[in-house]
């Protein structure tokens, strides 16, 4: 209750707390605010989606195709979520092909010709990947040599290996592996026509776009910062869940045995992990700083030896988990295995955002790029278009893709695939100082 002090000195009565303002304009601009460009990469998956959808007399979208696109693609986008974090810190990595074929030939031959049990195949194959990482990153980081140079003699290094130790033969791999690399969740509970736990997982996808939108009004409100109208909110949470919804029972409804593949498990479970490491944390943070501007970072305190380290000794074991993926897929480890994958990773993390010269990229933009890539690949299969047709698409998509984004910044319009990015860098100290250096950012 106000003393008559106070109601006589109005001065002495707090001000009332601000309302926090609420998000206008046109109904675009309320929908994405000021991300409407950051959309174009995955408006333009969707595009090349219902595309390949037509052309193909819908064969793209539907169950048995959707599985297959899943499981012969995760592992290079395993190797795209090492590769991003690579090339946000201002590096390359020309040799995780050539490391996860000598993962592959080691953890085939730890079960075929030496009777290790699957499970600790599978723990020396993660080592190997972990130790060819830390030989790696020592000589980028503590010896100083580019890993452009140290990742080719790489490539050179581990190709020869994979051979010598597979004596140029196909080795073939146990149902445990195979599992991994193309298996399918079992059926529980009662029989629903659908796969139950594939269901399980669509609900909770949505549960948890639900629950982080709404987290994120309560947030704004508390911070006093711009907030989004209610119904651009509940908007947001139907399109999202619908498109989950879709895709569950694509999932959930295809032939008796199958679900959502357990390498897109596999996948989705890293996906999380890294975008809340490189978001989140403060080695996530260090590695936009160091690949934005390397000697204002060092001037701050990131020790960008020690960072530099612990990404190329990342990507080592990111190379391990897309080899035991492959296999299993392949059910055999050979000499061809790994061929041409740095090439798929890089293509993916570029068109998904990130800037050659780095501090610019992100987990879920390379993921993006890698589905938009994995697509093209899938749709001109069903339509019987020859490899060799298909490479030089993909090769026309990246080049177009990166030059439409350099032609738009020459033109002093906005970066395309760099503005995908631009919510994380508003997160990260250096990011700001890369944009204004990098070709594509």
């Amino acid at each position: 209750m106000a003393t008559p002090t106070d109601t006589m000195n109005p001065a002495a009565t707090p001000p009332p707390e601000p309302e926090p303002e609420t998000r206008g304009g046109s109904v675009f601009h309320q929908l994405f605010g000021d991300n409407v460009r950051q959309f174009g990469m995955l408006g333009a998956l969707v595009v090349i989606v219902l595309f390949f959808q037509w052309w193909t007399h819908s064969k793209m979208l539907t169950s048995d195709n959707m599985m297959n696109l899943l499981n012969g693609n995760s592992y290079i986008l395993v190797l795209a979520i090492g590769m991003v974090m690579v090339i946000i810190a201002g590096h390359i990595d020309l040799s995780v092909g050539s490391v996860a074929a000598f993962v592959g030939i080691i953890v085939a031959k730890a079960t075929f010709d030496w009777s290790w049990p699957w499970w600790a195949a599978i723990l020396l194959g993660l080592a190997v990947g972990l130790l060819v990482g830390v030989w790696q990153g020592f000589w980028v980081a503590v010896i100083g040599i580019p890993a452009f140079i140290v990742t080719l003699a790489g490539m050179l290094i581990f190709r020869g290996a994979n051979q010598l130790v597979g004596d140029s033969q196909s080795v073939p791999v146990p149902e445990r592996i195979q599992w991994l690399g193309g298996g399918y969740m079992k059926e529980i509970g009662p029989d629903t026509g659908y796969n139950n736990l594939t269901v399980l997982l669509g609900l909770a996808g949505c549960a948890a776009v639900v629950w982080g939108l709404m987290r994120a009004r309560r947030t704004a409100v508390r911070m006093q910062s711009e907030v989004d109208p209610l119904w651009v909110t509940i908007t947001k949470m139907v399109l999202l869940c619908a498109v989950i919804l879709y895709l569950t029972n694509l999932y959930a409804t295809g032939r008796p045995g199958t679900s959502f593949p357990i390498p897109g498990l596999i996948l989705l479970a890293l996906v999380l992990i890294y975008a809340f490491i490189t978001s989140r944390t403060v080695l996530g943070r260090h590695v936009y700083a160091i690949g934005g501007n390397r000697q204002a970072a060092e001037l701050s305190g990131v020790k960008s030896r020690k960072v530099n380290f612990l990404v190329i000794m990342n990507m080592g074991l990111l190379a391990a988990v897309a080899a035991i993926m492959f296999i299993g897929r392949s059910t055999a480890s050979g000499p061809a295995d790994g061929n041409q994958w740095e090439l798929d990773a890089i293509a993916a993390v570029f068109i998904g955002g990130a800037a050659v010269s780095g501090g610019v990229g992100t987990v879920t933009g390379s993921m993006v790029g890698g589905l938009v890539m994995a697509t093209m690949n899938n749709g001109l299969q069903l339509k019987g278009i020859g490899a060799d047709a298909t490479q030089i698409i993909k090769g026309l998509v990246l080049l177009i893709a990166v030059a439409l984004d350099v032609w738009n910044k020459n033109q002093g319009r906005f970066s395309i695939i760099g503005l995908l990015t631009k919510r994380s860098s508003g997160q990260q100290p250096a990011q700001d100082t890369s944009s204004t250096t990098s070709p594509t950012g």
